[in-house]
């Protein structure tokens, strides 16, 4: 113990003009050289390390900022393709929506078309219906009122040379038929 306090009494005394040599005495110089080296590669490491460490924080933000703008750039390139796609199912929708009003209108018309045409043959042939039972009355009624004149007027002289003459014809045109 006494070497050690000599060793720290004698740093107080420096020569000024000394040899340079190596002192062999390891317990006093070893851990005061050790513990100098030490302490300064602490307080110089220190800022070192400290600058590495900000250094290697700001290089991982900066990755970090390049990869987030990357994928911000690729985001925003997706949204402008699900917009120019959604730009075009819209406009799509809506031609789409115009066709199908368009066919609708068109099928309506056609219908509304074939309906009329219904109504028009219909009242065409009710028309002629009824015209036909107007020819068959007055056909009727005139077939009566010639048989009733045919009936007073005639006799049974007249009525058998009539149908003499009827059954004649019935044999000319027996005749020209074989």
């Amino acid at each position: 113990m006494k070497n050690l306090t000599d060793s720290f009494l004698s740093l107080g005394y420096w020569p000024s003009a000394g040899s340079f040599g190596f002192n062999t005495d390891i317990l006093a110089t070893n851990p005061i050289n050790l513990s100098v080296v030490l302490g300064v590669l602490i307080f110089f490491g220190k800022g070192v390390y400290r600058k590495q460490r900000i250094l290697k924080t700001i290089r991982n933000s900066e990755e970090l900022r390049e990869g987030a703008l990357d994928q911000l750039e690729k985001a925003r390139a997706r949204l402008r393709k699900v917009e120019t796609e959604a730009e075009q199912f819209r406009m799509t929708g809506y031609s789409e929506i115009e066709r199908e009003k368009l066919n609708l209108i068109n099928s309506t018309y056609k219908t509304l078309e074939q309906l009329e045409n219904y109504k028009n043959e219909t009242i065409h042939f009710e028309q002629q219906r009824s015209i036909n039972q107007v020819r068959q009355r007055v056909f009727q009624q005139a077939l009566q009122g010639a048989l009733g004149t045919l009936n007073s007027c005639l006799n049974n002289e007249l009525h058998l040379r009539t149908i003499s003459s009827n059954i004649g014809m019935f044999g000319t045109v027996k005749e020209i038929t074989d």
